[in-house]
């Protein structure tokens, strides 16, 4: 992965990876845009999703979709999309347009309508028979707020529901969620979360950079994040791998971190 091997990098997990996921939003990219970005960013990206309704806008959508997989990243479309078929009862039709593309990663979120979460876990049983699902907790409205154990409670029955991953919600903005108004981390919550629920099956969306070293620092190289700029890929490996201020000192030894602090 790296050009010239130096001592006590972090070691990184490689794909298909189980942890240490970076899942990036496509906001609009063009054809070019994306094989560019897969030639430069493909190797450190797991996901990509078609941000909100983006897909029914994309041209060139059959082909994007066919870069990014011989990229070895999974293209999905984004929650907000599912949920104006589900308020529309147009599951089936969702289906449809997800299979047209031969997309087989589907994201299950609530973060805009209101769903009982019972439905929502049928649904991920449902799904998750013929898909990987990522389900999404959390409201995209900062007026909502849910106690960490619901958070947690929520988070535990979707992963046995059928989840690949859930995905802590924080929208591309990075102040709702498991963040505050201002975007620095919701200590409390995060702890408490991460000390029920198996870091390695939370994707953090983490769309500022200093939430992306937040993460790092409490959970090392591997954490999974999520909600990634394009154009932030690679800046956000050198965060992982202590190549970048913000983490310089998080992986070298004391003695060193002593010396040169």
């Amino acid at each position: 992965m790296l050009n010239v091997n130096i001592p006590h990098i972090p070691e990184r997990t490689k794909k298909q990876r189980q942890s240490g996921i970076t899942m990036v939003m496509d906001k609009g990219l063009s054809l070019q845009e994306a094989e560019n970005f897969v030639e430069s960013s493909g190797t450190f990206t797991d996901f990509i999703k078609f941000g909100f309704g983006t897909s029914l806008l994309c041209d060139k959508l059959t082909e994007k979709i066919k870069v990014y997989k011989q990229g070895n990243i999974k293209p999905y479309f984004g929650g907000t999309l599912f949920e104006a078929f589900i308020i529309r009862n147009k599951l089936d039709d969702y289906l449809r347009f997800v299979d047209k593309y031969k997309v087989e990663t589907i994201e299950i979120s609530d973060g805009s309508i209101q769903m009982s979460h019972d439905t929502k876990c049928e649904l991920i049983r449902k799904l998750s028979k013929n898909y990987m699902v990522l389900s999404e907790v959390g409201s995209k409205d900062a007026s909502v707020t849910l106690a960490p154990e619901k958070w947690v409670r929520m988070m535990k029955t979707e992963l046995s529901a059928g989840s690949f991953k859930v995905i802590a919600e924080a929208r591309e903005s990075g102040n709702v969620g498991i963040y505050k108004s201002s975007g620095g981390a919701d200590d409390k919550l995060i702890h408490k979360i991460a000390s029920k629920v198996k870091p390695e099956n939370i994707i953090w969306e983490a769309p500022l950079k200093s939430q992306a070293v937040w993460f790092v620092k409490l959970l090392g190289a591997n954490v999974n994040l999520g909600n990634i700029a394009t154009n932030e890929v690679v800046s956000t490996e050198t965060i992982r791998l202590g190549l970048r201020g913000d983490t310089f000192f998080q992986f070298l030894p004391e003695k060193i971190y002593k010396k040169w602090k």
